[in-house]
């Protein structure tokens, strides 16, 4: 009689042991450590046993696992807490909190850019001010993590490599290399200290001193003038030291530039330029209108908007926007477009808006995007410094470092280049994109570049990732670029402004810094460990004292679906907090109750009369709606708090989302596949192991 004959049990008996093959690659992955001690056991009792027996056999050695961890967050592993204050005294308040969450998003995706696990974050109001709180976790250099947070955006246009050209080489950043690079540095901060007391001193020349000393070869030339400076240009980080300066005043103090140098200003005039608006917007669009995604007719969509207008205050706008606005992300933004100048919008918008009063609501406005209501509500000159500026230059790692490129290399041009970016929107398609122009270097390099590039793809890499990848057409040598991809007008905005100002949105002053040890996170770790084991046998013993045989069958689902989940974490990987753990520990609970209304499902037809087989077939049968609604609402949740949350609750919902998929296999596949083997063994018979009273008529 053979064990696993082609029969239906027989079938059921190669599953099970399908089954029990990936609990034990599971276990063993998720387990490294211990799985290799123990088949270092076996093959040296192994290896024992045949030279007692003196078998000349070659010395049998099962692999073992190859050496793996989990990757645990900064409450677990240690790191850096940092907290930062920012400045916004120079913000109107009805645009601080965008500003916050500016910094916030730039912070997370330069230390997202170096690959730290599950950087956490956030911002926090204290009184009348916001602080915005980094955790990084495995970063223990306080130094390097102030540096990281520090980082410019760095805009880079890449060509591909030319047939049979090989790609420049990796070097490593060596601690010879790093003594360097901070030898020089410190060189440089002394060097642009003595110019500092070179053009302080009475009169002293700063044209001729720039010329001479400064190191940014695009104005040395000119004596340093960086020509007007507003908040909305490529230098906007020197207007705020502007703005505290007379006209004819000099820097007291040389102004550091993350990976650029130490800069001296000096402020030679001051002018109020053209007005620039803070609006907000209520959008309804139609089917056919450019970027819209509604059934509404254009008919429908106007008398939609007439019924908004005519109850439209300034106290209920944001209200009314969250709640009709057909624009992404209205709900959240409250349509808000922050300041813009004339030129931004699209002309029939700006038409509208900017000849508005503050305070008032437009009438009923139509554009390629919709209909819009428009609220005005602040205006203000746009404040520009003629400025001049000294240049020291430091070194950075990547003066160092060479990372190799199989597809890209750098062609020289770069942000440095660049003299200023812009929204506008394509005239074709109206949607928006980022333009740029170039100062003379940049003009005669990008033309080069198009020349013989034609027919070839550019890549525009920032922060060295990729965002757009056009193919050259003709050669463009009137110095003239533009980065186009699926923007929204926001995201183009945002994205201009970060490439201007080469600098955070708001300043940001450094108030605490300390390095978290990883014992307090051991300790932690500890307990919930033995909670969860602690919940774990709690459960087991439920499950068994309630439902006996399958309560035995659904622990041992449970020690399966524990070895996947486990093993699932490393795979990925994903990074373990004490939220993450939580969330694994709460999605063991979720898998027993999909077991639970099995179970119950079965006492049901076995109390009917129905056989044993057909009970558990029904059984999940019927308890599968109820699991699969309660798991989908589940999920939903999970998929909300990961899009929506900070860095820490994404941890737990990435943990329960993946536990509450794999506990859904648990308990459909694998408790039903062993229970249904066991319903043809002899103990079936008596149908009290399978929470019944009776024994079922033969």
């Amino acid at each position: 009689m053979r064990l696993f004959r082609s029969s239906p049990r027989g079938k059921l008996r190669w599953i099970i042991a399908g089954i029990c093959a990936l609990f034990v690659l599971t276990a063993g992955y998720g387990a490294t450590e211990v799985y290799n001690q123990k088949l270092d056991a076996i093959n040296n009792s192994l290896h024992a046993a045949l030279f007692l027996k003196n078998v000349s056999l070659p010395r049998i050695q099962f692999p073992p696992w190859p050496p793996s961890t989990f990757q645990l967050g900064l409450d677990l592993k240690g790191g850096t807490h940092l907290v930062y204050d920012t400045d916004l005294s120079k913000i109107p308040a009805s645009e601080r909190i965008s500003s916050v969450d500016g910094v916030r998003d730039v912070i997370e995706r330069r230390v997202n850019a170096f690959g730290v696990s599950e950087p956490l974050v956030q911002t926090v109001k204290v009184g009348d001010s916001y602080r915005v709180i980094v955790e990084l976790a495995g970063v223990h250099d306080v130094n390097q993590a102030i540096k990281m947070i520090g980082e410019t955006p760095l805009l880079e246009f890449k060509e591909e490599y030319a047939e049979g050209e090989k790609p420049a080489e990796q070097t490593e950043f060596t601690d010879e290399k790093k003594k360097e690079m901070e030898a020089y540095n410190a060189d440089a901060k002394k060097r642009t200290q003595d110019i500092l007391k070179s053009v302080s001193a009475s009169g002293a020349d700063f044209f001729t001193i720039a010329k001479e000393f400064s190191e940014d070869q695009n104005t040395k030339d000119k004596g340093g003038d960086l020509d007007w400076v507003s908040r909305s240009s490529r230098y906007a980080f020197f207007a705020d030291f502007a703005a505290k300066m007379k006209n004819g005043e000099i820097s007291k103090e040389p102004i550091e530039l993350p990976e650029e140098g130490f800069a001296l200003i000096k402020r030679n005039d001051y002018r109020k330029g053209n007005n620039e608006i803070h609006a907000r917007h209520l959008l309804i669009c139609w089917k056919g209108a450019s970027r819209c995604d509604t059934a509404l007719s254009k008919d429908e969509a106007k008398k939609k908007i007439d019924g908004l207008k005519a109850k439209a205050t300034k106290e209920n706008f944001i209200d009314l926007i969250k709640q009709n606005s057909t624009e992404p992300g209205s709900d959240q933004r409250g349509g808000d477009l922050g300041w813009f100048p004339y030129g931004t919008m699209v002309k029939a918008f700006e038409d509208v808006a900017f000849p508005l009063s503050v305070g008032k609501i437009s009438d009923v406005t139509e554009t390629e995007f919709g209909y819009h209501l428009i609220l005005k509500e602040e205006e203000r000159p746009i404040e520009e410094y003629r400025l001049s500026m000294i240049l020291v230059k430091i070194k950075a790692q990547r003066d160092y470092v060479k990372q190799q490129d199989t597809k890209w290399k750098n062609t020289g041009l770069t942000g440095k280049d660049l003299k200023r970016a812009y929204v506008r929107f394509d005239p074709n398609t109206q949607l928006p994109e980022v333009g740029l122009e170039f100062n003379d270097d940049g003009k005669k390099l990008f033309g080069d570049i198009t020349t013989r590039n034609v027919g070839k793809p550019v890549a525009i890499f920032l922060d060295g990732i990729a965002i757009s990848t056009p193919n050259v057409q003709q050669a463009i040598t009137d110095g003239s670029a533009v980065i186009n991809g699926d923007f929204t007008t926001q995201e183009a905005k945002k994205l201009a402004q970060n490439l201007n100002t080469g600098a955070l949105p708001v300043p940001i002053t450094l108030i605490s810094q300390q390095t978290v040890g990883a014992s307090l996170g051991n300790e932690s770790l500890t307990k919930s460990l033995k909670a969860g084991l602690i919940g774990f046998l709690l459960v087991a013993l439920f499950m068994i004292s309630f439902y006996r045989l399958p309560g035995i069958l659904a622990v041992l689902a449970l020690c399966i679906y524990t070895a996947l989940v486990l093993a699932l974490f490393k795979l990925l990987p994903v990074t373990l907090t004490l939220a993450g753990i939580a969330g694994f520990i709460l999605s063991i609970g979720m898998a027993v109750d999909a077991n639970i209304l099995i179970f119950e499902r079965m006492k049901e037809e076995l109390r009917w009369g129905k056989s044993l087989d057909g009970a558990v077939k029904d059984g999940f049968k019927r308890a599968w709606t109820s699991i699969r609604d309660s798991n989908i609402s589940s999920l939903i949740t999970c998929v909300i708090l990961f899009w929506f949350s900070a860095s820490l609750i994404k941890g737990f919902a990435l943990t329960l989302a993946l536990g509450i998929l794999l506990s859904m296999f648990s308990a459909i596949v694998i408790t039903r596949i062993t229970l249904r083997l066991v319903a043809g063994w002899k103990i079936s018979k008596n149908i009290w192991f399978f929470c019944g009273k009776e024994k079922p008529q033969t």
